[in-house]
């Protein structure tokens, strides 16, 4: 999967096909995309877990214009909110899709091969426009999302390709709380030294 500058990757919930009742409900599939104020770890190092949590209210005046469904990020578009094959719901809990895969060869196969179970998972590509941090916690809230490019199906949403983006804001944020505790230990260690050298006066 090509990774284009600027958009961060998720890896969301499992999806699923809807049952064929008749020819117009075939090759449809829905699941939700995106789960709201649920702390999800997305990296650790040195033995700290961080957390992202998506706002329930990050999607306000979000750029919906013309969200794709595809594959692994890439390839042919498979459905699309322009042409009403895709569609996205806001609810109180999260943001639900559904799509319908007649529309082309790749679709109609890509479906066969969810109700297979060889494809079980999304992502979604999105660029942030404002978050929130919290160092006790250890937990980036994402209050604003400026645009959501797409949901995909993908093979392997394995989280070391997909949060290479959130991966480097919490490296940054391990940094500065390196650099803080490590302060802190040397005020601490001169304060020490302060109170000895009044004592021994």
């Amino acid at each position: 999967m090509a990774m284009k500058k600027g958009r961060e990757y998720r890896a969301l919930q499992t999806f699923e096909p809807l049952p064929r009742e008749g020819e117009s409900d075939a090759y449809r599939v829905r699941g939700t995309a995106v789960v709201f104020n649920v702390p999800t770890c997305l990296y650790e190092i040195d033995g700290v877990k961080y957390y992202e949590v998506i706002d329930r209210h990050a999607f306000d005046g979000c750029d919906l214009s013309d969200v794709i469904f595809n594959y692994n990020h890439c390839g042919k578009v498979l459905a699309r909110l322009r042409n009403k094959t895709l569609s996205l719901s806001l609810t109180d809990t999260g943001l639900d899709m559904g799509a319908d895969l007649s529309g082309t060869a790749a679709g109609r196969d890509l479906y066969e091969e969810i109700c297979g179970g060889y494809v079980d998972k999304m992502s979604f590509s999105f660029v942030v426009l404002a978050s929130e941090y919290n160092t006790a916690t250890h937990t980036r809230t994402i209050t604003k999302i400026r645009k959501l490019y797409d949901v995909s199906a993908v093979d392997i949403p394995a989280y070391d390709d997909t949060c290479i983006s959130a991966r480097s804001f919490f490296e940054v944020e391990h940094e500065k709380e390196v650099k803080a505790l490590e302060q802190a230990l040397r005020r601490k260690r001169l304060e020490v030294r302060l109170k000895t050298y009044h004592t021994n006066l």
